[in-house]
Protein backbone atom coordinates (compact mmCIF):
# COMPACT_ATOMS: atom_id res chain seq x y z
CA UNK A 1 0.00 0.00 0.00
CA UNK A 2 1.24 3.54 -0.95
CA UNK A 3 -0.54 6.65 0.72
CA UNK A 4 -0.55 9.79 -0.79
CA UNK A 5 1.52 11.20 1.44
CA UNK A 6 4.61 9.14 0.67
CA UNK A 7 4.05 9.55 -3.29
CA UNK A 8 3.84 13.72 -2.92
CA UNK A 9 7.56 13.08 -1.22
CA UNK A 10 8.70 10.70 -3.91
CA UNK A 11 7.89 13.21 -6.77
CA UNK A 12 9.30 16.13 -4.69
CA UNK A 13 12.18 14.42 -3.54
CA UNK A 14 13.06 14.43 -7.30
CA UNK A 15 15.33 17.04 -8.90
CA UNK A 16 13.58 20.03 -10.63
CA UNK A 17 10.12 18.97 -9.09
CA UNK A 18 7.81 20.80 -7.83
CA UNK A 19 3.44 20.46 -7.01
CA UNK A 20 0.96 22.40 -8.64
CA UNK A 21 -3.13 22.31 -8.33
CA UNK A 22 -4.52 21.77 -12.00
CA UNK A 23 -7.97 20.44 -12.27
CA UNK A 24 -8.00 20.35 -9.10
CA UNK A 25 -5.80 17.77 -8.11
CA UNK A 26 -1.76 17.66 -7.31
CA UNK A 27 -0.13 17.79 -10.29
CA UNK A 28 3.89 17.30 -9.90
CA UNK A 29 6.05 18.45 -12.81
CA UNK A 30 9.53 19.11 -13.97
CA UNK A 31 9.10 22.67 -15.49
CA UNK A 32 5.80 22.81 -16.98
CA UNK A 33 5.79 19.24 -17.94
CA UNK A 34 3.56 17.01 -15.42
CA UNK A 35 4.48 13.13 -14.54
CA UNK A 36 2.11 12.64 -11.84
CA UNK A 37 -1.58 13.47 -11.08
CA UNK A 38 -3.05 12.77 -7.16
CA UNK A 39 -6.12 12.50 -6.91
CA UNK A 40 -6.27 11.95 -3.27
CA UNK A 41 -10.37 11.75 -3.03
CA UNK A 42 -9.97 8.66 -5.20
CA UNK A 43 -6.61 7.57 -4.04
CA UNK A 44 -5.51 6.91 -7.28
CA UNK A 45 -2.29 8.33 -9.44
CA UNK A 46 -1.85 8.77 -13.14
CA UNK A 47 1.78 8.54 -14.01
CA UNK A 48 3.40 9.45 -17.28
CA UNK A 49 4.53 5.65 -18.75
CA UNK A 50 5.52 4.94 -22.48
CA UNK A 51 3.09 2.51 -24.36
CA UNK A 52 5.34 -0.21 -23.61
CA UNK A 53 5.37 0.20 -20.05
CA UNK A 54 2.00 1.34 -19.49
CA UNK A 55 0.92 -2.56 -20.98
CA UNK A 56 3.20 -4.64 -19.23
CA UNK A 57 2.24 -2.73 -15.71
CA UNK A 58 -1.68 -3.37 -16.80
CA UNK A 59 -1.14 -6.97 -17.79
CA UNK A 60 1.46 -7.63 -14.26
CA UNK A 61 -1.41 -6.16 -12.27
CA UNK A 62 -4.82 -5.27 -13.61
CA UNK A 63 -5.91 -4.78 -9.83
CA UNK A 64 -3.30 -1.76 -9.65
CA UNK A 65 -2.89 -0.09 -13.07
CA UNK A 66 -5.10 0.41 -16.14
CA UNK A 67 -5.28 2.98 -18.61
CA UNK A 68 -5.52 6.78 -17.12
CA UNK A 69 -8.77 8.69 -18.92
CA UNK A 70 -7.82 11.26 -21.17
CA UNK A 71 -4.17 10.84 -20.97
CA UNK A 72 -3.85 6.77 -21.38
CA UNK A 73 -3.45 6.87 -25.25
CA UNK A 74 0.02 8.35 -24.71
CA UNK A 75 0.69 5.37 -22.41
CA UNK A 76 -0.51 6.99 -18.71
CA UNK A 77 -1.17 4.80 -16.55
CA UNK A 78 -4.03 4.94 -13.52
CA UNK A 79 -2.84 3.05 -10.16
CA UNK A 80 -4.87 2.59 -7.33
CA UNK A 81 -2.65 3.15 -4.46
CA UNK A 82 -4.18 1.08 -1.71
CA UNK A 83 -3.01 -2.06 -3.54
CA UNK A 84 0.27 -0.72 -5.09
CA UNK A 85 3.73 -2.13 -4.37
CA UNK A 86 6.16 0.38 -3.08
CA UNK A 87 9.00 -0.44 -4.15
CA UNK A 88 7.44 -0.79 -8.02
CA UNK A 89 5.46 2.45 -8.02
CA UNK A 90 8.38 4.43 -6.65
CA UNK A 91 10.47 2.92 -9.66
CA UNK A 92 7.55 3.75 -11.93
CA UNK A 93 7.42 7.74 -10.31
CA UNK A 94 11.22 7.92 -10.83
CA UNK A 95 10.77 6.79 -14.55
CA UNK A 96 8.38 9.14 -14.88
CA UNK A 97 10.28 12.19 -13.97
CA UNK A 98 13.05 10.79 -16.00
CA UNK A 99 10.85 10.88 -19.24
CA UNK A 100 10.14 13.95 -18.31
CA UNK A 101 12.95 15.88 -16.76
CA UNK A 102 15.80 17.22 -18.98
CA UNK A 103 19.57 15.87 -19.06
CA UNK A 104 21.08 18.04 -17.16
CA UNK A 105 18.50 17.46 -13.75
CA UNK A 106 18.76 13.47 -14.73
CA UNK A 107 22.54 13.97 -14.22
CA UNK A 108 21.65 15.22 -10.66
CA UNK A 109 19.74 12.41 -9.48
CA UNK A 110 21.63 10.85 -6.52
CA UNK A 111 23.15 7.29 -6.79
CA UNK A 112 20.51 5.50 -4.51
CA UNK A 113 17.42 6.86 -6.64
CA UNK A 114 19.30 5.94 -9.77
CA UNK A 115 19.58 2.45 -8.44
CA UNK A 116 15.97 1.91 -8.06
CA UNK A 117 15.41 3.36 -11.77
CA UNK A 118 14.53 0.16 -14.15
CA UNK A 119 17.08 -0.89 -16.43
CA UNK A 120 17.32 0.25 -19.80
Amino acid sequence: MVTSGALRAWALGLPGAHEEETWGAATFRVGAKIFVILHDEDRVASVKASKADQAELIAGDPETYRIASHTGRFGWVAVQLDSADPTELRSVVLEAWRRTAPKRLQLALPDELRALLPRR
